[in-house]
């Protein structure tokens, strides 16, 4: 029961106001680290350590792979993320109970993102791969716990705290992954991209079809769009690209069969109920 107490990841179905407060300074606080690291970096490069230091973008490039991704459309996806978990950090501070409640409750998960993220872009600027690619597994199983566990709030918690960074989070294994292994410009290392960026495809089917979650197909099409514009850019005559725009396509259509019925107050069944004289035949044939 002490560890159920103190336990910061458990569900809880509701929140005291002590710790209403505490998730409201730490989610503020390591929300505008994560902000703060990223801008910075994205502009300046890093100045300290012995590692190639570059900015975010200028890794990006430097090192291209299969996933290596275009920047404006990453920037946009990240823009807009950080902007959405602005109205994320405003349910915190709500006065009404619920909305914080259901705030908080995902509260401990966002606050280690934060961090993680913080210490995702401090490595990956300095070029330590192997211990960024660490970080972004961990990250990943954080929010997949966060997901599986919390994933019935409404759309203004899940989008900014939930499907949004695991989305990004998921792309991001791939990408860095892709760049840390050596001679990514080999066959093997293509062939090996062709097949890997189906799992995008994959991973994001899981999400529409059973939880029905449209968000996480919206955020899955923008980064599939990104790796195919930069794989575009980079050779024409090849076939990741041409892959990562037939991923973001279906991705896109699936979500808009799953969003449109959701926002015209429908909901869509993916098999058709039998009928009720069907269900009760095998007890009237008893």
């Amino acid at each position: 029961m002490a560890w159920q107490d103190y336990n910061p990841f458990i569900k809880r179905e509701t929140h005291t106001s002590s710790s209403i407060l505490t998730y409201k300074v730490l989610t503020l606080l390591s929300w505008l680290l994560s902000v703060v690291v990223s801008v910075y970096y994205t502009v300046h490069e890093p100045h300290d350590g012995f590692n190639i230091r570059n900015r975010v973008w200028d890794q990006n490039y430097l090192y291209p792979s299969a996933f290596t991704m275009n920047h404006v459309l990453a920037d946009i996806y990240w823009i807009g993320l950080f902007i959405l978990q602005i109205g994320y950090i405003a349910h915190l501070f709500s006065s009404n109970a619920d909305r914080a409640y259901a705030a908080a409750s995902v509260g401990s998960h966002f606050i280690l993102n934060n961090l993680f993220h913080f210490a995702f872009i401090m490595l990956f600027v300095r070029s330590h791969f192997h211990w960024a690619e660490l970080i972004l597994v961990l990250n990943f199983i954080n929010l997949s716990s966060l997901y599986f566990r919390h994933n019935a709030y409404p759309r203004f918690i899940h989008a900014p705290a939930v499907s949004g960074p695991l989305a990004w989070t998921f792309v991001a294994i791939y990408w860095n992954g892709a760049i840390m292994v050596p001679h990514q410009h080999n066959l093997v290392a293509r062939v090996f991209g062709n097949i890997f960026i189906w799992s995008i495809l994959a991973y994001g089917s899981f999400f529409i079809v059973a939880y029905k979650d449209y968000t996480m197909g919206f955020a899955l099409s923008i980064l599939s769009a990104a790796i195919g514009v930069a794989q575009f850019q980079r050779q024409i005559i090849a076939l990741q690209w041409i892959f990562a725009f037939v991923i973001m396509a279906l991705l896109f259509v699936m979500t808009l069969a799953i969003a449109l019925p959701t926002w015209a107050g429908r909901d869509l069944k993916w098999r058709r109920n039998p009928p009720a004289d069907q269900e009760r035949a095998p007890l009237l044939n008893d």
